[in-house]
């Protein structure tokens, strides 16, 4: 199954993520298909960046977003 979740890339008390889409049975900072975005926490506020088509492509092709990221995309 596929999913489209954070792959964290910050260091230590700098958490900086990417939003990927990945095979579920990978671990979260493995193997990805593709990276469709990224978000920073630690600007006020928050920056999301994201390419909508590319995430509504694979939502429609049976990606399944995590719940973080559900509201991410919500935001975006």
């Amino acid at each position: 199954m596929v999913k489209i979740r954070l792959q964290r890339i910050g260091k230590k008390k700098a958490p900086f993520y990417h939003i990927v889409v990945a095979d579920s049975r990978s671990p979260r900072d493995g193997k990805i298909i593709e990276q469709i975005g990224t978000y920073d926490p630690m600007k006020n506020p928050a920056v999301i960046t994201l390419d909508k088509e590319k995430c509504t492509e694979w939502m429609k092709n049976g990606a399944r977003p995590t719940d973080t990221v559900k509201a991410l995309i919500e935001k975006a």
